[in-house]
């Protein structure tokens, strides 16, 4: 689509707006194509604006939060992405032991303040990378917890453009998952309780200590590729199955933790995907055992 058909669907948004986006450099992977268009808008009026224009233009929509879970084929997507990341986006508001986040929030900043606020609750979500949507989104969390235990309601925008609110015990979390169906997460409410600030950070100071010693943190990576299974770790399943180390062309599965997959220099988003074939295959014909990815995948 060229230049001039861009600036006539966006008229109006261009500062909002960019055309053909290198994508790689907002991944944790650092791979992947480009976007058709790229929008980070400033306000929740100018993201229903924007959907609306995607809308009427049949232009499909994606939503980036962190990208610290997220896999772009080397194609790109033909599509818009759409990143909430200024500044309307990423409040906190905190009122006695609730606080209100928007989706931008980064996540770990956001366990942190909590922590000099005397508020428990997250702090097992240490070392966790992402968004407060993202977070979200998939019911982040590892063996101590995860954020659907906090959330009390969410604010969200369907893909025409409405807000609403969805609460508990409508709103239900399950296992790296929700049943939120809208395209948006604009904020999301935390009950928090009360508690001594160095007993909250002596849990951060654990778990990241844990996190440090367990997993590849200083590495390219995307965290857990798969879910583990009922009864069992993946991180297990592929360590018995002999994988750690397995590699194909610049990626390969960690030696540390066998659920996460590093792109080493030189690698393409073929390349993981092609690991992660490969990796579910073979656990398959191992353990009989189909693993499901955690990672979310745009081809």
């Amino acid at each position: 689509m060229s230049g001039r058909l861009q600036m006539d669907i966006f008229s109006g948004l261009e500062e909002i707006v960019e055309s053909d986006y290198p994508l790689a450099k907002h991944t944790w992977y650092g791979l992947g194509g480009p976007a058709d268009y790229f929008i980070r808008p400033r306000t929740v009026k100018e993201l229903r604006e924007a959907v609306k224009r995607c809308n009427k233009n049949k232009i499909p929509i994606y939503v980036m939060g962190f990208a610290s879970n997220l896999l772009i084929s080397d194609e790109g997507v033909r599509a818009a992405v759409i990143k909430l990341e200024r500044e309307e986006f990423c409040q906190t508001q905190f009122k006695d032991e609730q606080v209100t986040a928007w989706a931008g929030v980064e996540l770990s900043r956001l366990v942190l303040t909590c922590v000099e606020k005397g508020l428990s609750g997250i702090e097992t979500l240490t070392g966790i990378p992402g968004s407060v949507g993202g977070a979200v989104r998939m019911n982040a969390g590892g063996n101590f917890g995860d954020i659907g235990a906090v959330v009390e309601s969410v604010t969200l925008m369907d893909s025409h453009g409405e807000v609403f609110q969805k609460s508990k015990p409508e709103l239900i979390f399950d296992y790296r998952s929700t049943n939120i169906g809208a395209k948006f997460i604009l904020t999301a409410l935390l009950q928090l309780s009360n508690a001594d600030p160095e007993q909250i950070m002596r849990t951060v100071k654990e778990t990241w200590i844990y996190k440090k010693n367990k997993q590849p943190l200083s590495t390219r990576n995307a965290g857990c590729i798969f879910k583990n299974p009922a009864g069992t770790s993946a991180g297990a399943l592929i360590d018995r199955a002999g994988l750690k180390g397995l590699q194909i062309g610049g990626a390969s599965v960690s030696e540390k933790h066998a659920n996460f997959i590093i792109a080493q220099e030189g690698c393409k988003s073929r390349d993981v995907m092609r690991l992660i074939d490969a990796v579910k295959q073979r656990v398959k014909e191992e353990s009989d055992i189909e693993l499901e990815p955690e990672i979310e995948i745009w081809k």
